[in-house]
């Protein structure tokens, strides 16, 4: 049986920005892709950027402000993967289709760590 120890989140979502930067290149250069490309850039990213942030975060509210951060860039990632899905090929839609899987886990994950840390701070 393979026990495989899920990857650290910094590690994760730093593939996960990779993944995303993949795929765009694989897109035909039309001008909807261009535009909500240019956003899905900017989001995947931003989860794991501003999850680092969260990890040297200076306190408690500091962090779980990061981390909501980051759980609305999962959200917005997303979106824009959910624009693109319906106008790409069908062969890139397996791709797009497991990308957003993953940015629905990343979101689930920082809402776990957003609750955890609303209740500590109570």
């Amino acid at each position: 049986m393979d026990q495989r120890q899920p990857l650290p989140l910094d590690q994760r979502t730093r593939m996960f920005a990779k993944a995303i930067r993949a795929f765009v290149r694989q897109l035909p250069p039309t001008r909807i892709t261009y535009d909500d490309c240019a956003q899905l850039l900017r989001a995947s990213g931003s989860v794991g950027a501003n999850y680092i942030e969260a990890v040297d975060a200076e306190s408690k509210k500091d962090f779980l402000h990061r981390i909501r951060i980051c759980r609305k860039e999962a959200k917005e990632s997303l979106y824009w993967l959910d624009l693109l899905h319906d106008n790409i090929a069908p062969d890139q839609q397996k791709r797009c289709a497991e990308l957003m899987n993953e940015c629905e886990q990343l979101a689930r994950i920082f809402t776990a760590i957003a609750k955890t840390t609303e209740s500590r701070l109570r």
